[in-house]
């Protein structure tokens, strides 16, 4: 190894509360973050105003898009594990990205833009599960600085999301689709260039899994055929996205077959353990659903915000899209230390409520910010069908905390709750779960999308208020379930908070 390069010794024994590798991974997050929910703020709004697709096409391929992200997120997380390594991993998901932006900028229409939409689904499933994984591993186990390290990532990730969200659909809308899309490849470029200049300070952590045993050139022969298989998956990845009933029977087989997976591998392990699988798979489950109402964000609530809501922010001209695109990330870094504070404050008072609480609280809120979006009815202008931006935000701030209270403490409960040997695995599904909740907030922001095209605005806004109500009182249900449950689920975790 090169002097210059720090061993993994060297590098966990670092002083000071962060290590120097946070740093350059964080502000690489950060740009892969603003493109990703950048793109995610615009691909709605964009299918309806350029692409001519009704309201309710529009959502389905917006669930279906959303969908395989998360989807290859667990694919590319494998080759990575077993072949390629962190470090290549990404390069090749963020070279692919910066394809997939390119081709859309240079030709956004219909065909480009399924084409570069697929580079980008490929892009994020090499890119996405690897930075956090080399966070992790800039920790000795049992590092008390951990949680410190990773709630800086997790405001990078929010500081990414705020500004993509916020400056791509607003470029968009008011100068040029071309330019917005060409955004990706020069965040993802940079993002690209920082990792390359500062990977070295990584030194073993995200290399090669392979060990000396297996000959260079085998190891080449399996990247290129990774490489190559990738770009080979295209095609099929195009036909999926484009036709929603493809997409359906990806999710019908993918799921069923991971659980069988899971079930298989659950005969190597004792009693105990497996009630712990079982109590992930509760907190797997709950999540598809709150994730399918969460993002609406980027389907209905895109287009109420196109349609539906005035542009004035507490008096303030203001672009809704823009609201509806960063509003989420931005109270997310306000308040996300607060929470972790009150999180402490109650801990040492024995106070704190466990995960599967936590989790009901978080539907509860969740529930409570639907009610406020459908609240939005009782102001609108019933000539226009025009509604306030101000309550609007205000649901965003609801369930900014119905989001700090599930979603930061689910990847820690899977590695807890699951067996060291089938982690990945765990992982894999929670990604899953993601992935059908994209898909599930397709299929219902496509049933609340009953109006016709031409109908007044005041009609669509009461499709979706209608739905957006009984998406809230659905959330609240789930989360007193949740708590209603959570005794049984606790006995199945047994030691683990």
């Amino acid at each position: 190894m090169n002097p210059a390069t720090p061993t993994l010794e060297q590098i966990r024994n670092f002083e000071g509360k962060y290590p120097k590798q946070l740093w350059s991974l964080f502000t690489i997050e950060m740009w892969e973050r603003f493109c990703f929910y950048g793109m995610r703020g615009m691909l709605t709004v964009f299918m309806v105003t350029q692409l001519g697709l009704a309201d309710k096409a529009a959502n389905l391929q917006y669930g279906a898009i959303q969908a395989f992200v998360y989807a290859f997120t667990f694919i590319g997380g494998v080759f990575a594990d077993k072949i390629l390594g962190f470090q290549k991993s990404l390069i090749w998901g963020a070279s692919t990205m910066i394809v997939g932006g390119l081709v859309i900028a240079f030709s956004p229409h219909e065909t480009g833009f399924y084409i570069g939409t697929c580079f980008s689904i490929v892009g994020t499933g090499f890119f996405k599960p690897n930075i956090s994984t080399m966070v992790g591993q800039l920790y000795h186990e049992g590092d008390s600085r951990r949680n410190a390290g990773f709630s800086l990532f997790y405001s990078g990730i929010n500081l990414g999301a705020l500004m993509g969200g916020a400056i791509m659909i607003w470029v968009g809308k008011n100068y040029s689709w071309s330019i917005a899309f060409a955004l990706v490849s020069v965040a993802m470029s940079i993002s690209l260039i920082i990792f390359l200049a500062t990977r070295k300070n990584l030194g073993p952590i995200g290399l090669s899994p392979f060990g000396p045993e297996v000959p260079v050139t085998k190891r080449k022969m399996l990247e290129v055929a990774t490489y190559l298989g990738s770009l080979l998956c295209l095609p099929l990845v195009f036909v999926l996205v484009k036709n929603s009933r493809y997409t359906d029977l990806f999710m019908y087989i993918i799921g069923p077959l991971t659980l069988l997976w899971l079930g298989w591998e659950m005969r190597k392990f004792n009693r105990q353990q497996n009630k712990r699988i079982c109590a992930a798979l509760v907190f797997i489950m709950f999540s598809v659903l709150f994730w399918a109402f969460f993002e609406q964000s980027g389907g209905s609530l895109s287009l109420f915000a196109l349609n539906n809501l005035r542009h004035s922010l507490l008096g303030v001209p203001m672009d809704p899209n823009v609201i509806n695109n960063s509003a989420n990330s931005l109270f997310v870094i306000l308040f996300a230390p607060l929470i972790g504070i009150v999180w402490v404050w109650l801990s040492k008072r024995k106070l704190e409520p466990s995960s599967v609480v936590k989790f009901g609280l978080g539907f509860f809120l969740l529930g409570l910010a639907f009610l406020v979006f459908a609240w939005t009815k009782m102001f609108a202008n019933p000539a226009t069908g025009m509604t306030s931006l101000d309550i609007f935000t205000l649901g965003y701030f609801v369930i900014t905390f119905g989001e700090l209270c599930l979603s930061p403490i689910g990847l820690s409960l899977m590695t807890q709750l699951a067996p060291t040997s089938i982690q990945g695995l765990m992982m894999g599904m929670w990604f899953l779960a993601s992935a059908y909740g994209q898909y599930v907030a397709g299929l219902l922001g496509a049933g609340m999308s009953t109006a016709d095209a031409g109908a007044p605005a005041m009609v669509k806004l009461s499709a979706y208020t209608d739905g957006y109500q009984h998406l809230g009182v659905y959330a609240l249900i789930s989360g007193a379930a949740l708590i209603a449950i959570s005794p049984f689920v606790r006995r199945l975790m047994k030691g683990v908070h």
